[in-house]
């Protein structure tokens, strides 16, 4: 159950939810750091499926530290093929999030990620039998059509393989998600899914290394890679769940729209991105579809309550 919004959690409520989007946002920037090939056709730092690894691996960790500095937190989150199809879900998304940003500009990838994470919750309700508004159904079209767009042939479209790949990590991001919102002890399970995805990762890991000689690791690269798991993955989702108990619903899901405009920002000052009109035109339809999609959940129990 969540906590109750007080005005006095609200401030801290809000400090806690920024910190953990800026974490959110800064993986993408910590990826396509790590994994886009240096200029003039040299090396990255790391290839993805190292970076993954360590990225799993270091989450874990962090995470594990955070829990045993809460002794009383309760670390049961189910019967072990739940804890594996969880763990499974996690992989799936951390290693295509990794391949995907070997060609996905930073601002690029987060829009894909996040359209894909939340079509599938939307589909995944929709599966489930809730009954959308016109304007729920008007902003999943909208949304849908900024993916399509932002796909097309053309000057400026990202490449197709790097939009599929990003797409099937939002995917499993959401199922992920999904399969979470109603855990008792969500950063444990989050700790525990990390712990079992870890070995997956270094598995892929193994696997590139044999298949594709050019596998690679330099400090840069590993550096990257464990501030991507330790501190913007488990330190992030470690601020957000701390959050989430003083947001409402859908407050939390419409936040979540500043991700891939932070990630764009981040990329251009950072990573000296350019942003094209194609992906303007495409956040807008994204963004403001999901945005349309959330205002209203948000009307429907304000109006049943005034009953």
């Amino acid at each position: 159950m969540l906590a109750a919004v007080t005005p006095r959690s609200k401030p801290a409520a809000g400090r806690l939810a920024a910190i953990a989007l800026a974490a959110f946002a800064a993986n993408s920037v910590l990826a396509r750091l790590a994994i886009r090939p240096g200029p003039g056709g040299a090396p990255p730092p790391i290839d993805p499926a190292t970076f993954t690894a360590i990225r799993l691996a270091s989450g874990a960790v962090a995470l594990g530290l955070l829990l045993r500095a809460r002794p009383a937190a309760d670390g049961r989150t189910g019967g072990p093929a739940g804890r594996w199809v969880a763990a499974l879900l996690l992989f799936l998304y951390a290693a295509p999030f990794s391949f995907a940003y070997v060609t996905l500009p930073a601002g690029t990838g987060a829009l894909v990620l996040f359209g894909a994470v939340q079509l599938t919750m939307i589909g995944a309700g929709l599966r489930g039998g809730e009954r959308p508004h016109p304007r729920e159904w008007a902003g999943l079209a909208a949304a849908i059509l900024g993916l399509v767009y932002l796909d097309l042939p053309g000057i400026g479209a990202p490449s197709p393989l790097g939009v599929a790949l990003m797409a099937l990590a939002g995917a499993a991001w959401g199922f992920y998600s999904l399969r979470g919102r109603r855990a008792d002890a969500p950063l444990a399970q989050t700790a525990e899914s990390f712990l079992l995805a870890a070995p997956m990762g270094l598995l892929l890991a193994a696997l590139a290394a044999l298949i594709a000689p050019g596998a690679h690791l330099s400090a840069a690269g590993v550096a990257l890679a464990v501030t991507s798991g330790a501190l913007a993955s488990g330190g992030g989702y470690a601020v957000w769940y701390a959050a989430l108990p003083r947001l409402s619903a859908t407050r939390a899901g419409t936040i979540q729209l500043a991700v891939p405009v932070l990630a764009a920002l981040a990329g251009v000052l950072i990573l000296g991105e350019r942003v094209s009109l194609r992906l303007v035109v495409s956040a807008a339809a994204i963004l403001g579809g999901v945005g349309l999609a959330l205002s209203t959940r948000a009307a429907a129990p304000l109006r049943e309550t005034r009953r």
